[in-house]
Parts: C-alpha cells; sequence; structure tokens
C-alpha cells in the first residue's frame, strides 16, 4: 500500500505551472479553458524533464518514492507508461547514472529502460479533468501547485534502483566465463 497522494484533478495553480511550459502558455490555458478534457503536447527541459518508464515498473518507483524517500512531483499514466516529472535537467544526467549502475546490460536485463524526455523533447500530458475511463491517460500525482517539488535524477536513479531490486539478483561475484578453462587446484602438492 502506497502513502502517495490520490491527486487526480489538476488544481487551477497546476494548470498554471504546466502552461508555464509552453511555449504560448495563454495559448494553452485558452485551450484548457475550452476543453479540459483535451490532453496537450508540452515542451520539456525548462520547467521540467520527465522520466517516462513501462507502466507496472513506473508505479513501482512512485511506491519507492512515496514509502521509502522524498515523495514525487508530478505523475502521468499516458499510453502504457509512467511518465515522472523530474527537475530541469534530469533528462541529461540520469541516463550516465543509470549506465554507471550497468542498467540494462547483460547482468541486469530484467530491469526496463527508462527514456529520459529534456530539451528538444515534448511529452503529451493528460487531460486536466480525468474522465478517462479507461485510464489509458490520467493523473497519478496531479500538480497542484505553481512551484512543485520535482526529484532529480539521483533521487529517481534512488527509485529505480529500488524499484528494480526484486527483479534483478545482485551479486558480488562476476558470472562464470563459460569458455574457460578450470583447473582443479584443491589437489595440489
Amino acid at each position: 500500500m502506497t502513502s502517495a497522494p490520490n491527486v487526480t484533478r489538476v488544481s487551477s495553480d497546476g494548470v498554471a505551472w504546466l502552461a508555464s511550459a509552453g511555449t504560448h502558455p495563454r495559448s494553452t490555458l485558452a485551450l484548457w479553458k475550452e476543453r479540459p478534457d483535451a490532453p496537450v503536447v508540452l515542451p520539456c527541459g525548462t520547467v521540467f524533464d520527465v522520466v517516462s518508464a513501462p507502466a507496472v515498473f513506473g508505479r513501482r518507483m512512485l511506491d519507492r518514492l512515496w514509502d521509502e524517500g522524498a515523495g514525487s512531483g508530478p505523475v502521468a499514466v499516458f499510453r502504457g507508461r509512467t511518465l515522472l516529472f523530474a527537475a530541469p535537467g534530469t533528462a541529461q544526467r540520469l541516463p550516465s547514472l543509470l549506465e554507471w549502475e550497468e542498467w540494462g546490460s547483460r547482468r541486469a536485463r530484467a530491469v526496463p529502460p527508462l527514456l529520459c524526455h529534456g530539451t528538444g523533447d515534448a511529452v503529451t500530458v493528460p487531460p486536466l479533468t480525468c474522465d478517462d475511463t479507461n485510464g489509458a491517460a490520467r493523473w497519478l500525482v496531479a500538480p497542484d501547485t505553481r512551484h512543485p517539488w520535482l526529484p532529480g535524477p539521483e533521487v529517481l536513479l534512488w527509485a529505480a534502483v529500488r524499484a528494480a531490486r526484486p527483479a534483478v539478483r545482485i551479486s558480488i561475484f562476476p558470472p562464470a566465463d563459460q569458455g574457460a578453462k578450470v583447473y582443479d587446484v584443491s589437489r595440489r602438492r
């Protein structure tokens, strides 16, 4: 059971924060005023970055953030992916941290790839009302302030590693080289 808030509707302050990410915030606000049930594409990199994970793994990351960590910023589900809103610059730094942790290596094949969206990228955010009955596009943690706390790359790395632990058996011993010649030295004199 997670202690993450169940905020499914974006507050007016959250709407202002999201719109501030767009190149034309007033146009975005006008669109949402007319059609609050419409998803909108917003650029990443200035107001927020987004880390996109497969839905189940992303939910495990969210649970770790709320149960064992500092909580999360806004989080949405869109087309089978969990979108974790992060501090600007996270998309640039997180991939190198994941590489350092050997994310996706042969040793850790069971962990899913994380997609990092930053400067030059855009993401589709769910509608403000989240009346989507099939759950394909909705907020898990909707923005509710003009200045939400956004986790950085280290926090998201921490959550990803902890979420991956059940799927990855970590050993301090490297895997055996299948082509290596093995000599029994226990019978040496």
